[in-house]
């Protein structure tokens, strides 16, 4: 019967606590999963997070001694999350513990382990729901409201536009926050962040990979209005709300991501990093 190392035993007893002291957060942030629509993406990012430090942990476990600047991370994270978590401040908790998580994984497994882990350390950061999304959700339909309404005119489709208020020649419409395109920007974030680490290239080409997110989201999103109204200026609020508003944005979504495919190759990343697949 093998026999567990004494160094192996605190690892376990670290790993338990650690989850016994983020399961009240991250149960907080599971329901925020299911009942907020700007982050129903978090359990796939969360089983692809799983997946890749599941790919890239070491194939030798970790034997270096304790590090103590690792120590000092666990330390004041673990502050910091018992601080917001007490006043309440469940998100800034659930990121506090992810520093809990690099701590442990510094302090047991090295600066390198840490290092090798960092990227699904921030997928999962990115899995935390933040109440400045909502809040940017208004300023997003207001600037949807105005260009898509400016690109329609241009086809002709007698668009007015008065704050989130749409009127055209045979309908009244509001630009409401799920028209923001908050939705597609955060899915596109996280894809193009995972593109980036999967493909080798310059640096300056997988920052700018990642850059473009923002961008091809809001005029994606923007396309998506000026489709709306023209569908509903030449054949009526039903055809257009009824049955082409539930499709018009996975289309023009998956549109989005087709055009990460040449992005790869202008920004010169198009080798699959090694130890992945």
């Amino acid at each position: 019967m093998p026999v567990i190392r004494q160094e192996n035993w605190l690892r376990l007893a670290a790993a338990g606590l650690f989850a016994a002291m983020a399961w009240p957060v991250y149960r907080w942030v599971w329901q925020e999963w299911w009942h907020n629509d700007y982050y129903s993406h978090g359990p796939l990012v969360l089983l692809i997070a799983a997946g890749l430090i599941w790919r890239l942990w070491p194939v030798s476990p970790p034997t270096s001694p304790a590090d103590r600047y690792g120590g000092w991370l666990l330390t004041a994270a673990a502050g910091l999350y018992v601080w917001f978590y007490l006043s309440k401040a469940f998100y800034l908790a659930a990121l506090s513990s992810i520093l809990v998580l690099a701590g442990l994984l510094w302090l047991f497994g090295g600066l390198n382990l840490l290092r090798r882990l960092a990227f699904p350390l921030l997928l999962l950061a990115l899995t935390v729901p933040l109440p400045i999304v909502e809040r940017l959700t208004l300023p997003l339909a207001l600037w949807t409201g105005v260009s898509s309404g400016a690109v329609a005119n241009w086809f002709g489709a007698g668009v007015s536009i008065t704050g989130v208020a749409v009127t055209l020649p045979n309908a009244n419409l509001t630009i409401g926050a799920q028209c923001s395109g908050i939705n597609s920007m955060l899915s596109l974030l996280t894809i193009t962040l995972l593109a980036a680490f999967l493909f080798q290239g310059p640096r300056w080409g997988r920052l700018a990979l990642v850059a473009v997110a923002v961008p091809l989201a809001a005029l994606g999103n923007m396309f998506r209005v000026v489709s709306l109204l023209t569908v509903a200026r030449h054949y009526g609020i039903d055809a257009a709300f009824h049955f082409y508003h539930d499709y018009s944005g996975p289309i023009f979504f998956v549109l989005a991501l087709l055009l990460l495919v040449p992005l790869l190759r202008v920004f010169q990343c198009k080798t699959v990093r090694p130890g992945i697949f």
